[in-house]
């Protein structure tokens, strides 16, 4: 029979959690007593070094009705779009490259969020714990007794479309567009669509674990706060009907037979577990004088690099907000960039591109491409009236990579492809006279 918490959230990005399904399940004063009440099984969740220093240790501690290696042997499993970096399916090319959204699976058709994983890119080597994967979703079915984790990365989902019940070792989260949930390196969880199909974006982060940005000169405030990231309240079933664990290792997919449901966990202490945040409480900092800022200052969560100053990944966001900068362009500006650029649209338009940028496509700016905003923007803007205006009925966003991001072969052939992208630049004309 399966016992359900309290609907309720912990507060608070990277805190130590603890949360318990049934009263005194969480052992006082120790983590691994020699015996657990209800005849718990302890088995610690590391997601850091054992050896990482205490503010980027990860670990929880769960108390569970099974430990997890009460399973069966691996075996391959199907092969589908998803892919890993490195990326050699084909050479990376420098174009801009913009894409359609993937069609929403229509009723005719039951397809789970395994089955509808699709890989648009890579960089990167997961093996080496570097880079990123960038996957689209799309599905309308639950996956029944199927369940995934990736031991390649974390999994940070930006959904798009739908609501969707997500199931995990440590309890449950609801999320829909406008929000998103990081799934941490090795944590199992389903997915189940509600109220229909669901699409979305996911980061796949092969290299350091998703930490909020630095504020720096901003202060105490401003960007995102911790106490708006929500964990999971403990949640178990206690199920003993065949379930099948399917594992993302080193690029392949691979299958387990489980003679129970994974989730068992009855309750669990620490400060590595799933979480999600409402891109609504992201609190924009912006210009108030000139110029037009650059979009670090939207940056929600990075992974940092090894190189001082740049980021494996940054997801950065574009919300609605104000605009107030004087004799300013207020557009994005042209530029070229040592960092690679990954862009959906959640919901709404684009202020630099008015045209073939849907809520669902993607982009792909690679580094030191030129792009920026297409011909008729840069006319519109180079010659509005300047007052305050704000921006509504907008959400987009980028996933930032130090690395170069190679699309994969699904993504340079599929008719979603847009291969005349390149044309909303072509009504650039030169205005150059010699005169001020």
């Amino acid at each position: 029979m399966g016992i359900v918490s309290q609907l309720t959230y912990l507060s608070g990005f990277n805190n130590e959690h603890e949360t318990e399904a049934l009263p005194n399940a969480l052992p006082k004063g120790q983590f691994s007593p020699q015996k657990v009440n209800y005849k718990l099984y302890a088995e610690q969740v590391s997601t850091s070094a054992f050896t990482a220093p205490r503010t980027k240790n990860r670990r929880s501690w769960t108390y569970r009705i099974r430990p997890s290696v009460a399973m069966g042997d691996f075996s391959p499993y199907k092969n589908t779009q998803l892919q890993t970096g490195p990326q050699t399916q084909s050479p990376c090319p420098p174009n801009v490259m913009r894409w359609d959204p993937l069609p929403l699976i229509d009723e005719s058709s039951n397809i789970d969020f395994i089955e509808g994983l699709v890989t648009i890119a890579t960089n990167g080597d997961a093996n080496q714990q570097i880079g990123i994967g960038i996957h689209c979703y799309s599905a309308n079915s639950s996956m029944g007794n199927k369940v995934f984790y990736s031991s390649d990365g974390e999994m940070l989902f930006v959904p798009q479309h739908g609501n969707m019940e997500v199931k995990t070792e440590f309890g449950k989260l609801h999320l829909s567009a406008g929000e998103i949930m990081v799934i941490p390196r090795g944590v199992r969880f389903s997915v189940t669509p509600i109220d229909g199909a669901i699409r979305g974006y996911i980061c796949e982060n092969y290299g350091q674990s998703f930490v909020l940005s630095e504020r720096g000169p901003a202060g105490a405030n401003g960007f995102a706060n911790q106490r708006d990231f929500l964990y999971p309240t403990a949640w178990f079933e206690d199920v003993d009907t065949p379930h099948v664990i399917i594992n993302k290792f080193c690029g392949h997919l691979y299958q387990a037979p489980l003679p129970h449901s994974p989730f068992d966990v009855v309750a669990w202490v620490g400060n590595s577990a799933p979480y999600k945040y409402d891109l609504k409480n992201f609190n924009v900092m912006n210009t108030v004088s000139f110029d037009h800022p650059d979009p670090s200052i939207f940056t929600v969560l990075t992974s940092p690099s090894e190189l001082e100053g740049t980021a494996n990944v940054d997801f950065v966001i574009f919300p609605p907000r104000w605009m107030v900068a004087e004799n300013t362009f207020r557009p994005p500006y042209f530029h070229r960039n040592v960092m690679s650029e990954f862009m959906g649209l959640i919901e709404g338009s684009y202020d630099s591109k008015e045209k073939g940028f849907a809520p669902g496509g993607m982009s792909l700016h690679n580094c030191f491409t030129p792009h920026g905003p297409e011909a008729s923007v840069f006319e519109a803007a180079s010659n509005t009236e300047l007052a305050p205006q704000k921006y509504e009925n907008t959400l987009a966003f980028m996933f930032e990579s130090r690395f170069p991001i190679a699309p994969t072969e699904f993504a340079l052939s599929t008719p979603l492809r847009q291969t005349d992208y390149i044309d909303c630049w072509k009504g650039i004309t030169k205005h150059f006279d010699g005169k001020i």
